[in-house]
């Protein structure tokens, strides 16, 4: 094949390809839309809403840092994310947040997603 003689036809014959191989790439997370706790290597905790994952990098909205916290029931974000915070400090709410090096997500119940975000 001489790449010079290609038709216009065969071009975008041959970018389809490499789109079609990009979109499956970049699938959507499925927990986005979903309010989540992110745990991170060295950035620490964050819950908000899941706007995006790809690998290790996330980006969250509406956002808040888990400085410490304590599960109502568990002692991990396991149960955190199921059963609520029962104390804390967690830091105020971001609109944006970009994260990278997330090790975990965690999609949290409703009384967990209330329970944090009430949390003064």
């Amino acid at each position: 094949m001489n790449i010079d003689s290609l038709t216009f036809g065969e071009l975008k014959q041959i970018a389809e390809m490499f789109k079609t191989a990009s979109a499956a790439s970049t699938a959507s997370h499925p927990f986005v839309g979903k309010y989540v706790i992110i745990r991170c290597y060295s950035a620490g905790v964050h819950a908000g809403e899941l706007v995006s994952q790809n690998g290790d990098q996330v980006v969250l909205k509406n956002s808040r840092r888990l400085w410490q916290w304590t599960a109502k029931s568990g002692v991990a974000l396991s149960g955190l994310a199921i059963n609520g915070l029962k104390s804390g400090k967690v830091d105020t709410v971001l609109p944006e947040l970009f994260l990278t090096g997330a090790i975990e997500t965690i999609p949290c119940s409703e009384a967990a997603e209330a329970s944090i975000n009430d949390y003064k």
